[in-house]
């Protein structure tokens, strides 16, 4: 039993993205038969370190170790800018390391989560700034099925050249869903040009940034959009002849 219960709190840890660091000091606390211990690690992404507390507890027999939750912590050089927040784990699953710094970023993420009658069913989730627990804890926004955020059909049609290709479409998808800021390639007049997005589900949208990540203003991506339509119309009316019927000059690349 404490072989296999081992086991599973390993492949929980490799699935939810901690690897196999903890893995020594984990058998460690279990074979001193340690009622509750903590364990500690550190990953990086997009040049930020973020420190992360694990928190397990025996069972009432003391026979069984669960894996409840996870602290994360994202450094900073100004205190005042660090952020920390608690994930909680259940049977194994929850969101991972990536995960849970993407939500801490401000960013949202898609998961298949399970209700108390254990129906499975999938949900945008947020991080509500504006709303905490009495741990000081950020309350979780979640933006179910029925509340119509579709990533796909949000970025459908807006001149995405990751999109022409299947595979990259879906290795977008499936970052956006995991709540990375993904970089994107837009036809535009000037030639093509780069973005990043990230899911809004709030607002059934994506977030737009430049190469620094800084926030786009809409108008500033639709400008560009305009530019390249005008100017595949310009090289279409010059190649071959069009009917006179007065062009639209809306955009579909409206985001």
């Amino acid at each position: 039993m404490k072989t296999q219960n081992s086991e599973f709190l390993k492949k929980s840890l490799l699935n939810l993205g901690f690897g196999e660091k903890v893995n020594a000091e984990l058998d460690k606390e279990m074979e001193a038969k340690t009622p509750e211990f903590r364990l500690g690690l550190s990953h990086e992404f997009n040049q930020k370190t973020v420190d992360y507390t694990l928190h397990f507890k025996a069972g009432d027999n003391q026979d069984m170790y669960f894996f409840n939750k996870f602290d994360a912590h994202i450094r900073h050089e100004d205190a005042a800018k660090e952020v920390s927040q608690t994930f909680f784990i259940n049977k194994g699953n929850g969101v991972t390391a990536k995960e849970a710094f993407n939500l801490m970023e401000g960013r949202s993420v898609h998961k298949q989560l399970t209700n108390l009658e254990n129906q499975k069913y999938q949900a945008w989730l947020t991080l509500d700034d504006q709303n905490l627990t009495e741990s000081g804890n950020k309350k979780i926004k979640h933006y179910h099925e029925n509340y119509g955020y579709d990533i796909e059909k949000v970025i459908a049609g807006k001149g995405i050249k990751e999109l022409e290709d299947p595979k990259a479409k879906e290795d977008l998808y499936r970052s956006l869903k995991k709540g990375n800021a993904q970089q994107i390639t837009v036809a535009t007049g000037e030639g093509e040009k780069k973005y990043f997005i990230a899911a809004n589900p709030q607002f059934k949208t994506v977030d737009l940034y430049d190469h620094q990540m800084k926030k786009i203003k809409r108008e500033e991506l639709l400008g560009t959009s305009a530019k390249a339509t005008k100017s595949l119309k310009s090289h279409a009316q010059s190649s071959e002849e069009l009917p006179k019927k007065k062009q639209s000059r809306k955009s579909k690349m409206s985001v």
